[in-house]
């Protein structure tokens, strides 16, 4: 609907423009119809099921009605016709701008168009609340004002239900966010899960404590993070070294939030949700940067009893070899179950990047380990930024998705589902395709 009404808006406007080319006149009184008659049809949309209100709709609404309101004036007082010509240069760059203020006042809507959320399978309704926890062993090293770091998270657990159910704690990906894979947190809550997305402070584009404080993304991060992407600016051992650094930052957040959760729902104390869940049944998972954290945290603990890794490098199996000066993978024993869901993006990155190395190897090291690719698929495919903003979804990977980006996000939840449901319920079994 965005782009339909979009494109009308627009070539009214290059109409009425190459009206007043053919016949070098203002046509005030035409224009000034056409355009109220626009924005009437805009609110009749938003007052019927053609337009679901929201808020990236302001801009596109003011500028409709500023264009109406003007154009009511000549209408009103009914003046005589300006039979003046007028030179074709001035027609083309009235209209020119005219293009040029429509495309930003609906930039927004065409950035995070409306979609529908996929279909939740489960029987519970859901529920969501938002935590801050304090680190009091950690000093923020992102700001110089000595306060202990702070970690936000959200929750989405099952409502009307008595538990004991799983905890899952999920990691969001370099620059994401913790609402990131929403439809895929709100699946499994409705199955019986108790999912912890934290805000990696810093880490994050932004997060909003309990009370809603906002903590933005760190430039010197954001710089560090594209600086491993290019060629010639950090070694090996300098980019191993800052590999441990963001690995060790992750980890020791999720390792605070699920110390601190297992804490209040041993105790039974603070709010309703920290009692529904099941300390014995843990799992963790993440997209890229996260997934990466998610294993890493799988090998650190003793109590963790699945993993699912989202296009994310086996950073934990890495090892920087000296006399290569490169990374090789450790080779070393991973006992807890594994699944790995890849996109196009890093699927072909296997076995020709070094950061993939141990990725290659999993098959090899790991007890119990699943790999699925989604075909047509890119890094952002594996998030739910496809459905809400699919031109950033596009822009910001290095490869266009083809596949449907709800088969994508359906199937994958599925998947998700269906493994922690086999390794922390004992439901079923688990028998994925290779692709899909």
């Amino acid at each position: 609907m965005e782009r339909l009404l979009f494109g009308i808006v627009l070539m009214v406007e290059v109409a009425l423009a190459v009206y007043c080319l053919v016949t070098k006149q203002r046509h005030r009184k035409g224009k000034s119809l056409v355009r109220v008659t626009v924005f009437i049809v805009f609110v009749m949309l938003t007052l019927l099921p053609g337009i679901e209100w929201s808020f990236s709709w302001i801009f596109c609404a003011g500028m409709l009605l500023l264009l109406a309101v003007t154009g009511l004036l000549p209408l009103i007082r009914h003046p005589k016709e300006d039979l003046r010509a007028l030179k074709r240069s001035a027609i083309v760059v009235k209209a020119i701008l005219m293009l040029l203020l429509l495309s930003l006042a609906f930039a927004p809507v065409l950035l995070f168009p409306q979609y529908r959320l996929p279909e939740v399978t489960g029987e519970y309704p859901v529920g969501t609340a938002v935590y801050t926890y304090t680190d009091k062993n950690r000093i923020e090293e992102f700001t110089d004002t000595g306060e202990h770091r702070h970690v936000n998270v959200e929750f989405w657990y099952p409502e009307q239900a008595e538990g004991p159910y799983p905890l899952l704690v999920f990691s969001h990906g370099a620059y994401g966010i913790s609402s990131s894979n929403t439809s895929t947190f709100t699946e499994l809550a409705s199955h019986g899960y108790v999912v912890a997305s934290i805000g990696h402070p810093y880490h994050s584009f932004y997060t909003e404590s309990e009370d809603g404080k906002l903590t933005m993304i760190s430039r010197e991060y954001v710089r560090e993070f594209n600086n491993t992407n290019k060629d010639g600016i950090y070694t090996a051992e300098e980019l191993y070294g800052i590999i441990q650094k963001w690995m060790k930052l992750r980890t020791d957040d999720m390792n605070l939030v699920i110390d601190s959760v297992m804490e209040k729902a041993t105790k039974g104390n603070g709010p309703a949700v920290y009692g529904l869940i099941d300390p014995a049944k843990i799992g963790v998972f993440g997209h890229s940067m996260g997934g990466a954290a998610s294993v890493w945290l799988g090998r650190e603990r003793g109590d963790i009893g699945a993993v699912v890794n989202l296009d994310g490098p086996l950073f934990s199996e890495l090892r920087y070899d000296r006399k290569a000066d490169d990374f090789t993978s450790a080779n070393e024993a991973y006992t807890i179950p594994l699944l790995n869901i890849y996109s196009d993006d890093v699927w072909k990155q296997l076995g020709k990047n070094s950061a993939y190395a141990a990725n290659q190897t999993a098959d090899q090291n790991f007890t119990e380990v699943y790999s699925v690719h989604f075909q047509g698929a890119n890094h952002m495919s594996l998030t739910d930024l496809p459905l809400f903003s699919p031109i950033l979804a596009n822009m910001l990977p290095v490869g266009k998705a083809v596949i449907d980006k709800y088969y994508c996000i359906e199937n994958m939840n599925r998947l998700v589902l269906q493994f922690f449901d086999y390794t922390l319920k004992g439901i079923g079994d688990f028998s994925p395709k290779e692709v899909y």
